[in-house]
């Protein structure tokens, strides 16, 4: 393996569950971007494939794509769409993840993500301002973005936010002040989109007045993920199972220090990490040896 495989590797296995949403939306941008270019040089539909991923008005549609109701919100329309996406989404998520768990962002991205898509389908289907409109359906990360910013917002509300020329601001005003915005703007344009949004900031602000009454209501879609992602995980690791399934494990009685010697391992484990780390700090990255990038990326997915 070369030097950029590791260096990407121990990026992947360090980088915050924010970042990696936010490299997976940026790389599907770009292959929609890539596959468009395709398709109009050999005067074909090449970016046939987004068409299964965005999210339809009509539940009949949806039935045929049931995944839409989450993959819409990796997707995005063009690149400033994407970009005000993934710089609000960094901006909220960095404070997010100082007071939740890896896994509550998730929660909150998805449950988001579903929370718009259904009121995006519902307000199509109900209001008669939206009666006779043909094809339509939503894309993009907003009521994601929303949900992870209202939550926040909801959790920390004073926490003070310095803003340019305005000096600092509350928190819990920044995302007032979003959820305004989509408000006002509903009959100005992209009416679905706007709705969207405030489904994923209703979401966000009811999941976090929850968790602060000790009521966490996405922790069956939490265990659903975990599912899925074990289920993934026991089929990519099958093959390895079934080598070693003629083996035998034999268990031992621990000794009794056995404590002491676990923390006396994580002691030097540390020590060893701590070490690695000032030899990027002075050196870089490339000045580790094999043996101290796969020490180094192991560990970081203990962590």
């Amino acid at each position: 393996m070369s030097n950029w495989q590791q260096n990407l590797r121990y990026k992947y296995a360090m980088a915050s569950v924010m970042e990696k949403i936010i490299v997976l939306n940026v790389l599907l941008f770009v292959l929609t971007i890539l596959s468009g270019t395709l398709g109009f040089l050999f005067n074909i539909k090449g970016d046939f494939w987004v068409e299964w991923l965005v999210f339809p008005k009509d539940l009949s549609d949806l039935l045929w794509k049931p995944w839409s109701i989450v993959s819409y919100a990796f997707m995005h329309a063009g690149f400033f769409h994407l970009l005000f996406n993934m710089w609000i989404l960094y901006f909220a998520g960095r404070f997010f993840l100082d007071y939740f768990s890896p896994k509550k962002f998730l929660n909150y991205y998805l449950l988001g993500a579903i929370s718009g898509a259904l009121i995006f389908m519902l307000s199509y289907n109900l209001f008669p301002a939206f009666q006779g409109i043909g094809k339509s359906h939503l894309i993009g990360a907003s009521a994601s973005v929303m949900a992870i910013l209202v939550g926040i917002a909801t959790r920390v509300p004073n926490m003070q936010i310095r803003l340019f020329l305005l000096g600092n601001v509350k928190l819990w005003n920044i995302a007032a002040v979003f959820v305004f915005l989509d408000f006002v703007r509903i009959p100005l344009g992209n009416a679905g989109g706007h709705l969207a949004h405030l489904g994923g900031a209703f979401l966000g602000y009811f999941y976090s007045t929850q968790l602060a009454k000790g009521n966490d209501i996405g922790a069956g879609f939490e265990r659903f993920v975990d599912s899925l992602v074990a289920m993934f995980s026991f089929s990519s690791s099958s093959k390895s199972t079934s080598r070693k399934s003629n083996m035998r494990t034999v268990h031992k009685k621990r000794p009794s220090n056995s404590t002491a010697k676990t923390s006396v391992s994580k002691d030097e484990k540390q020590k060893k990490i701590d070490a690695i780390l000032d030899k990027i700090s002075k050196s870089g990255y490339d000045s580790l040896s094999k043996e101290e990038k796969d020490f180094l990326f192991n560990a970081g997915k203990d962590i």
